[in-house]
């Protein structure tokens, strides 16, 4: 394991790890709303990911990276891509795999949109999430996050943690371990509310950018999602041409906690 400083969007100081092979072919990791780069644990001991450069990050107000306080650091789209960007360039990541799980999304479409598609060699959106707004509400993004978002968002200590300890129930389709569920719990609190409610005020829909791709997409979703719905997952399969679909019977919003050894297969045999 490798662990690096990388200043991103605005000056922004990000935490980033690395494992695996540092001559194989890089995927850069991206977690979601109110996690952190301890997500991929059963990616990083995978030994069929062994040979490929991990990547990982903890977003900015997450993990151990910088939290700003205030709300353009975190509703500025070209920050965030800004974020990728430079990760990319400080650790001289040589046409990556772009991995984006929920929140992660959003970044991934937000790079494309600056940066374009020159620099990566495909996307995968793991239970990935494209739009958010109204709009969205009820269609694509469903009751596990609307009914628990609002109240992660709360100042109230006790009422926050009761959110997150609800969400952390919700959003995958069997229990976890306790020791994972333990983990995740923890760096759930470590984000601020906040800095959850900042990253909830954007208004967001990426369909130009899914309309122009043109590099290999995998789209990576599990059938039991009641965070993002499978809805989500056919919006960007019906949007993108080079998307190709990967349903997870069974399984909710977490897809590579759910079941890693068929989605570590999967991710090495999509980044091979």
């Amino acid at each position: 394991m490798r662990v690096h400083t990388v200043e991103g969007g605005g000056g922004v100081k990000l935490r980033v790890r690395e494992s695996g092979s540092e001559s194989g072919r890089p995927i850069l990791l991206m977690h979601g709303w109110s996690q952190n780069l301890r997500a991929w644990e059963m990616q990083y001991e995978s030994p069929r990911l062994k040979g490929f450069r991990l990547v990982a990050f903890d977003l900015r107000g997450h993990g151990e990276s910088e939290a700003p306080a205030k709300a353009e650091a975190y509703t500025d789209g070209e920050l965030w891509a800004d974020d990728i960007a430079a990760i990319i360039r400080a650790l001289k990541l040589r046409k990556p795999i772009l991995a984006g799980w929920s929140y992660g999304g959003f970044m991934i479409s937000d790079y494309v949109r600056k940066y374009g598609e020159g620099q990566i060699s495909g996307i995968n959106f793991v239970s990935g999430a494209v739009i958010l707004g109204p709009k969205a509400f009820g269609t694509l993004i469903g009751p596990g996050f609307l009914e628990n978002a609002p109240d992660a968002c709360n100042p109230d200590p006790a009422i926050n943690r009761a959110a997150i300890d609800r969400f952390l129930r919700v959003f995958v389709a069997k229990p976890l371990p306790k020791g994972t569920l333990d983990a995740t719990r923890a760096f759930n609190l470590m984000v601020s509310p906040q800095v959850r409610g900042f990253l909830l005020q954007r208004e967001l829909d990426y369909t130009d950018v899914l309309e122009k791709l043109t590099v290999p997409v995998l789209v990576t979703h599990g059938r039991a999602d009641t965070v993002l719905l499978p809805a989500m997952a056919e919006y960007i399969l019906d949007h993108c041409k080079s998307a190709k679909a990967s349903w997870f019977d069974g399984v909710g919003h977490a897809p590579f906690l759910e079941d890693p050894e068929r989605f570590n297969s999967e991710l090495a045999k999509f980044a091979g």
